[in-house]
């Protein structure tokens, strides 16, 4: 199987898109079974993830195994016609495991040994744990291979949410085996990291370690290269139960992605290749400042990583999670908005943890498709009107969301921007990445996330946010990008170091020197507080430099103080192209200002729209499916002009989109406009 050559709705089993959850039988009775499958029927749900968890469940102690229940509920759900999204059940251990071999528990960085009790209990590097676990997948894909029920593989669950470093003997070992790989020699590990610094150079292999907790800095270089070993570790682990499934079955294999805020420890664009269906898990996080941003965000990088195809949404939460400091439930209507968001940029099925809420357990206040309240629920509702909508848009299965920008993004540089010893910690690499998006976002401006150094070809704006670490290809291939004709803008703090954490010398932006015009002698952080005006009468905040001009011109100055005259924005016409630099954290609006500026010297029309009023578009040959979700709390109007309306009222040629609804249009129209609105349509303004 290969990635993006199983469409996500032969999941369905019918061609439509996948309405589906998790689904734990292992809690509750039979006699609870025979009711959840009547009213997963009346949801419309069509696909059901079981078996996550269910290692306990099917081996009781070592080699006694027992069949018999999954046998009934894998049957119960094929006799109804809800398809199986079987689990491999080796995402926790059993008490018998550890109990058995406690060495395959995880062990942090200061030497503390995880206890079981919790779920993720297990060394990624394990061989005792692995050889256990491929035991049951074996037993498994053999029993399950060829059933019916079976839709999709779904190798263990969340793989590294809580156990991706782990930092023991056994770790050090593998981690030792992967620098052997990767530089062949010792003396090719010292020039790489640098060890000439603080006396750190290691005469021998077994002095290698994972960065565990030290007195001091760490080496940079030596938690950046941990970092990926354990992001491949991990991903080791995937391909070894991927290999077992694919011996004995011809159902696609996948396993859920967390593209998501809190979590940063796989790099996905190595992943991503791996995987038959690209799916992903997310949940509205309460703890941002714009959560609905993020959400798009993370939907739009995950189609990246679908590069360009439809994907599943493998688990979002239909109201409140229980791991936040403060799970806020949904408001009435924005389950759906925040569903309808994920369609829009490409997802082809939705699914929820979980089915059933929990009555015991670490989960039982996380919200379900089936709450605690039953069916006389105003959640309820809503999960049952979200599926029928879903069979209303079976149309939009399969077509893909079109972008005339990219937004370049790193889990390697995130990796490496959020360390100590830079030149100020009030700064993150995913805020930089988020304010841009964010910009681009509320400026109607559909991006493609993108990874360093791919194909920009297809677009007319590329932004590059905080791209600290970068390779040299991957820093030639965005010059030649511009050179040939397009547009980028990059941000601060981007092109300093190699992929070995190396800085360039000769001046900052290093890798971008050149394709910028400027040349920064020296960082200048601003204090907390520092907000220094510029002369387009906003304000910077967090950075400055000391900037000079080598070709670029100034597009923004600050003004006042030893800053006075100093560029913060700059423009460079590169080739047949232009570069843009930002020397500083503009406001949000100024940042949304030149960014739509630089969009609109890309060839880009971005046109405007009512505040909270998100439009995306998909497309398939000939048509367009126009998603107006509205985020905000006032009613807003959309002229469709004889195009048709899917998903909500038509009254005179006019959309009313309702505060917190979605409406979808359909469209015979090309649908390329940068924000979204095909040729012909327009916004009219709310009474």
């Amino acid at each position: 199987m290969n990635l993006n050559k199983y469409p996500v709705t032969e999941l369905s089993g019918n061609g439509k898109l996948v309405y589906g959850c998790d689904y734990n039988p292992e809690q509750w009775s039979r006699e609870v079974w025979q009711e959840d499958v009547q009213l997963m029927k009346q949801a419309g749900v069509n696909l059901v993830a079981i078996n996550i968890f269910g290692w306990a469940e099917l081996e009781s102690s070592p080699g006694n195994y027992s069949f018999e229940r999954l046998d009934e509920i894998l049957d119960l759900l094929h006799e109804h016609g809800i398809g199986v999204n079987l689990g491999t059940g080796t995402s926790s251990t059993p008490a018998w495991l550890t109990t058995l071999h406690p060495e395959i528990l995880p062990q942090s960085a200061d030497g503390v040994r995880a206890w079981p009790g919790g779920r993720q209990a297990w060394c990624p590097s394990s061989p005792v744990y692995r050889e256990h676990a491929l035991r049951l997948v074996e037993q498994v894909s053999r029993r399950y291979g060829a059933h019916p029920a079976v839709r999709l593989w779904h190798v263990s669950n969340e793989l590294g949410c809580h156990n991706a470093l782990c930092y023991c003997d056994v770790s050090a070992s593998a981690f030792r085996g992967w620098l052997r790989s990767r530089y062949e020699s010792l003396d090719a590990l010292n020039a790489v990291w640098g060890t000439t610094f603080w006396s750190q150079r290691y005469s021998g292999w077994d002095q290698v370690l994972p960065p565990r907790t030290t007195i001091s800095a760490y080496n940079p270089t030596q938690v950046l290269d941990f970092h990926r070993f354990s992001s491949d570790e991990l991903l080791g682990y995937y391909s070894a139960e991927a290999e077992i499934l694919r011996q004995h079955s011809t159902v696609p294999v996948t396993t859920n992605f967390m593209v998501t805020a809190h979590i940063r420890t796989q790099d996905y664009w190595s992943w991503a290749p791996h995987m038959d269906v690209i799916a992903n898990d997310h949940y509205l996080d309460h703890r941002l400042e714009a959560p609905t941003m993020e959400l798009a965000f993370a939907a739009d990088a995950t189609r990246g990583l679908a590069q360009g195809s439809p994907w599943l949404l493998m688990e979002h939460s239909t109201s409140a999670v229980n791991w936040q400091p403060r799970n806020i439930a949904k408001a009435p209507g924005e389950m759906i908005r925040n569903s309808l968001t994920h369609l829009a940029r490409g997802a082809d099925g939705l699914c929820f943890f979980q089915w059933r809420a929990s009555v015991q357990g670490s989960e039982k206040f996380h919200s379900a498709m089936l709450p605690h309240a039953g069916t006389d629920s105003r959640v309820w509702k809503e999960v049952v009107e979200l599926g029928g909508i879903l069979e209303r848009l079976t149309e939009v299965g399969g077509s893909t969301v079109t972008a005339e920008a990219a937004l370049v993004f790193s889990w390697e540089a995130w990796w490496a921007y959020d360390r100590e010893s830079h030149p100020s910690s009030d700064i993150a690499y995913l805020d930089q990445v988020h304010a841009a998006y964010k910009a681009l976002w509320e400026a109607g401006i559909t991006v493609d996330i993108v990874a360093p150094g791919a194909d920009l070809s297809a677009y007319k704006l590329a932004v590059v946010p905080g791209l600290y670490l970068v390779r040299d290809s991957d820093a030639a291939a965005l010059a030649d990008y511009v050179a040939g004709g397009g547009h980028a803008l990059v941000t601060f703090f981007s092109g300093i170091v190699d992929e070995n954490e190396k800085v360039r010398t000769g001046g900052y932006p290093g890798a971008y020197r050149e394709l910028l015009g400027i040349r920064t002698e020296e960082f200048r952080p601003l204090a907390p507080g520092d907000t220094p005006a510029l002369d387009n009468g906003s304000a910077a905040s967090l950075w400055s430099e000391a900037l000079r001009l080598e070709g670029a011109e100034a597009m923004v100055s600050f003004t006042g103080g030893h800053l006075a005259g100093t560029a913060a924005v700059t423009r460079n016409r590169h080739g047949a192209g232009t570069a843009w630099y930002l020397a500083t954290a503009l406001e949000a609006a100024a940042l949304r200002e030149t960014l739509t500026q630089a969009a609109a010297d890309a060839g880009i029309t971005v046109a405007s729209s009512p505040e909270g009023l998100e439009t995306v578009v998909r497309s398939s040959g000939d048509r367009s499916y126009v998603f107006l979700i509205n985020h905000s709390h006032e009613e807003h109007k959309h002229a469709i002009q004889g195009q048709e309306l899917i998903v909500g009222e038509e009254v005179a040629d006019v959309v009313v989109i309702p505060a917190g609804a979605v409406r979808v249009v359909r469209t015979s129209t090309p649908a390329h406009p940068t924000n979204g609105l095909p040729t012909g349509s327009k916004d009219v303004e709310s009474d």
